[in-house]
Order: structure tokens, then sequence, then C-alpha cells
């Protein structure tokens, strides 16, 4: 299973692993966790999501999925609410996406991001620690838990040192799952991917929904920083994949305990660059604002998920102007409504 290659055409939807599973997700709610939550539905699976916020403009709620999955409410880094989630939903299957993701927040309010990031990735790996029935774990880590890297792409051995409030609680979280891995031979395996884009973010800060609501107003976008910093986007809809994909490989081969795997579409590009296209896309003549006030933020990243290639049969299934064109029309037919 782990060698075959996927292609856009063949990357279908894997029922018979997925039908009837009982999955626990956490952040279920967030941009990730809203088309992960779809496509688990989807594939049948028995989806029990924590949440801890009523986001009614999320995907979860505006496409009616809240009324077909399961709902515990409480927080990540409530140990006993994960417990009992655990044990009277007769997990299988856990996906751990929950997080404080905002750069400029964590940056604003370091304990609550640390807080959140770290102790609830031990919360829930020692719940599932003594939970007999979980049997796949799948932590989302980030690329930002490398930090800042003289050497480029980062690979699976790249050094995790994060030096800023949101680098450090991912390169902790991180290594917290290795050490539940090694020590407690719990199974899990880590991703790392580029920066989410997609529809259904709602954080109108991040660059690329900013950008695209303020064309859709006739409104010239803002890019906070000097333009020039290089990022790895990663369309929301590979992400779900690649996560499905990784709790499968896992469930067949063991092996992969303890490991993490970086998903990517392997591009650099620029702040500037990435505006620059969705304007095109969107035919506009409006030019950006460059504001010139981003700190504590790295300045070059992209990675390599050679390892994805080559130990499960992984490719994205959009190129970035295919999921850019997808993202567009999510937003044009979200502010529409």
């Amino acid at each position: 299973m782990g060698t075959r290659q996927r292609t856009v055409e063949a990357m279908e939807l894997n029922t018979a692993f997925w039908q009837d599973r009982p999955t626990f997700v956490t952040g279920g709610s967030g941009l990730v966790g809203n088309w992960l939550v779809k496509r688990l539905l989807a594939a049948g699976a028995d989806v029990v999501c924590l949440l801890r916020d009523w986001v009614p403009q999320s995907e979860l709620v505006q496409q009616g999925l809240l009324e077909r999955v399961k709902v515990v409410r409480g927080d990540v880094r409530d140990q006993e609410t994960l417990e009992r989630a655990l044990g009277e939903f007769e997990i299988d299957t856990v996906i751990h996406l929950a997080a404080q993701t905002i750069v400029t927040i964590a940056n604003r309010n370091p304990v609550s991001t640390l807080d959140s990031n770290i102790r609830g990735t031990w919360s829930l790996l020692e719940a599932c620690r003594r939970s007999p029935s979980v049997r796949q774990i799948v932590v989302a880590s980030s690329d930002k838990a490398y930090g800042d890297q003289e050497q480029l792409p980062y690979d699976e051995d790249t050094p995790l040192q994060g030096q800023h409030p949101y680098d450090v609680s991912k390169s902790c979280a991180d290594l917290i799952a290795h050490m539940y891995a090694k020590t407690f031979d719990l199974p899990v395996a880590i991703t790392r991917c580029g920066n989410f884009y997609g529809g259904g973010d709602l954080n109108w800060n991040r660059i690329i929904p900013g950008t695209i609501r303020s064309v859709l107003r006739a409104q010239r976008p803002v890019i906070r920083s000097d333009g020039e910093y290089i990022r790895d986007y990663f369309y929301v809809e590979d992400g779900a994949a690649a996560y499905m994909l990784l709790a499968e490989e896992l469930c067949a081969n063991p092996a992969l305990k303890g490991q993490a795997f970086n998903f990517s579409n392997e591009l650099q590009v620029s702040v500037r660059q990435i505006v620059q296209r969705i304007l095109e896309l969107m035919a506009t003549d409006l030019q950006p604002e460059i504001h010139n006030r981003v700190t504590n933020e790295i300045r070059h990243q992209y990675l390599s998920a050679a390892k994805a290639r080559e130990m499960l049969g992984w490719q994205p299934l959009f190129t970035l102007d295919e999921g850019l064109r997808r993202t567009i029309d999510w937003y044009r037919d979200f502010l529409k409504g």
C-alpha cells in the first residue's frame, strides 16, 4: 500500500478503511478540520469532534456537517474530558489538529499559545495512552517547528529549533509526540505541512483570505511585511487527504510509529508573488499596499516532501493555481451570503 502512486483521478476515498471507524478529531471547526471532517464523513467514518468554541461561520456549521458528527464540548487541555470521550465512544483513530495557529496572536499572547499547543498535545497523548481502543494517532505539527534554518528545503532530519512563540510551541508539541511514540510505544505519527490556505479560513489577517476579501470589496489588499517573506503554500484539501493517508499507512505499517512526514507542493513563493497571482486570477488592476510591519517571523521556508512520496506514495492533488481558484470561488460564494 505504501509504495503506490496516487494521481488526482486515483485518489479515491479508502472507504474500506474508514467505514464505521470511530474517529476523534480535535480542532474540527478550524480551517483544516472543516475539510477533514467533510472528507471523513464522505469515507463513512463515525466522526467525533472535540469543540471548544461555537463558530457559526465555519464550514462545519454552514455545510450541516455538525449534524452528522458526535460532538464533545471541551478544551483540548482537559485530559479528563479527553479520556471520557476516547473511552465512551471507543475511539480507534485520533487526528489532532487543535491549536492556536496565528503567528501574530502568538507574539502578542505567548502564554495562551504555548499552553494550548504544548499542554493540549500532551493532554491528548496521555489520554490516548490510557485508552486501549486507540490504534492510530496523527498529530499535526508544522513547518514552523523547524524554526529558521540556513539549509533549505527542510527535510525530516532538519533539527526542530523554533525561536519565536508559535514556532517553539510547534517544536515542543512535535517532540512530545515523538517522545510518546518512543517511550510509551504509542502509535503516533506526525505531519509537518506548509502554510495552509483554502476556503473556510476566517482569519482575515492571513494573506490569502485577506487579499481575496479586499479584491471582492474593491479595496487594495494589504501586505503586512515587505512582501519578500517566502512560504510554502499548501491547499487545505490536500492537507485533509494527507492526514487520512498517514492514518491508513500507520495502521498498515507499525514501523511508521514515531516518524514525521513533510507534506508540500515544494514551491518557494514570496508573499508578493502569491498576492500578485491572486490579483491575476481575479482579473483586477488593484495593487497591494506594503506596510512592512512584521517582526518575529521566519524569513524563508519551504519543505521537501520526498519522504512522503517515497514511503507513503503521496503526491498533492492540486496545483497552486487550482487551489487558489477553488479558494477564490469559495470566498465569492461565502461573502455573497
